[in-house]
């Protein structure tokens, strides 16, 4: 069955969608809008106007497998499935995170298919000069990549987040006596997220007055967005607002929602809002955004987190900063001058 079909028109662990009209949740944080919607993305994109929303930052199920109803049940029963549950360690409680080398052909070819659906609306709905920032997995991130070219978007790099993860290094399974030397796949210490465009209208000059997209926000005058973030992983008070298991860390999302609008003005769309952090970075930098999530557990987290983490600062106090606070929170790595080489030097700070 195609996947856009097998995902939509459904009860999601016994609670039924209503796709044709969802009824948003919103609110307003900093003076920022924000509607959320239990839906499926899919439907909601199709019924949305061309050319109507200005970003699109979101962090999808990379294999399509995880979060199907099935999976969810096992991972939130502590089995794990396709999850894997890494053993505690000095005391902590660590995330649970997705296997996939495990995935069928026939789960690639779904994967591929999903993406190439998504790829068709996302295009469509994002005004010209809008950007798609997606994250990824570098196992998968090419049936991910290839359907949005396919549909027409520019290929505009990739934002590589610097991060440990427990992601390959293991040796062989059942033989790591016999071959303690070998590792199977590298440790992952990085997190792709690609970086996409819908074409301009004319110039990148014309786009930005037309309809303010069609380049990235800078983070000073002196300073451009860069495409490497040294990013720890998401920190334990982030988590208890939202218990997601794919939650990314504010001091990452509001780097890359900051960046998303140029002019900082538009809307920011997140299809698979999950725990909600992209809504949560969009508010904590005053973007009006939209989140959809089809599970309706991930809805209410969402629902309940995605405000409080937008208060939140980034060293983990409740109150709101001032502008020139908050910037230097979110781009610590660059001196405010450059050097006598004309370039920028950087300290190797960790958020």
């Amino acid at each position: 069955m195609p996947v856009e079909v097998a995902l939509s028109h459904r009860a999601v662990n016994g609670e039924s969608l209503s796709q044709s009209s969802p009824r948003p949740v919103s609110g307003k944080v900093h003076g920022a809008r924000y509607s959320l919607y239990l839906a499926d993305c899919l439907v909601w994109m199709s019924a949305q106007s061309e050319a109507s929303v200005h970003a699109i930052v979101t962090d999808p199920p990379y294999g399509l497998k995880e979060y199907t109803d099935q999976e969810k049940a096992k991972l939130r029963r502590g089995r794990g499935g396709v999850w894997r549950i890494p053993p505690a360690f000095d005391g902590c409680e660590r995330t649970p995170v997705p296997r996939f080398t495990i995935l069928t052909e026939e789960d690639r070819g779904q994967l591929q298919f999903f993406f190439s659906q998504f790829a068709r609306h996302a295009f469509r709905i994002l005004v010209p000069g809008g950007h798609l920032l997606i994250a990824t997995n570098p196992l998968l991130s090419h049936l991910v990549y290839v359907p949005l070219v396919d549909a027409g978007f520019e290929k505009r790099g990739e934002v590589i987040r610097l991060v440990q993860t427990l992601r390959g290094g293991d040796r062989p399974k059942n033989a790591h006596k016999e071959f303690p030397d070998v590792s199977v796949m590298p440790r992952s210490c990085w997190e792709p997220w690609g970086l996409f465009r819908k074409p301009c209208e004319g110039r990148v000059q014309d786009n930005l007055r037309k309809w303010k997209t069609g380049g990235l926000r800078r983070i000073s005058s002196v300073s451009p967005f860069c495409d490497v973030i040294e990013s720890s992983p998401t920190r334990a008070e982030e988590r208890a607002i939202a218990p997601h298991p794919s939650l990314k860390p504010q001091a990452l999302m509001r780097q890359l929602v900051r960046a998303s609008l140029p002019l900082g003005e538009g809307i920011v769309l997140d299809p698979f809002m999950g725990g909600g952090s992209t809504i949560a970075a969009a508010l904590a930098v005053g973007y009006e955004s939209i989140g959809i999530e089809i599970d309706p557990i991930f809805f209410r987290i969402a629902q309940r987190a995605a405000p409080q983490l937008g208060h939140l600062s980034l060293n983990g106090k409740w109150k709101v900063q001032s502008n020139e606070e908050e910037t230097q929170a979110f781009f610590p790595l660059f001196d405010a001058q450059p050097g006598e080489n004309g370039l920028h030097a950087t300290r190797r700070a960790r958020f």
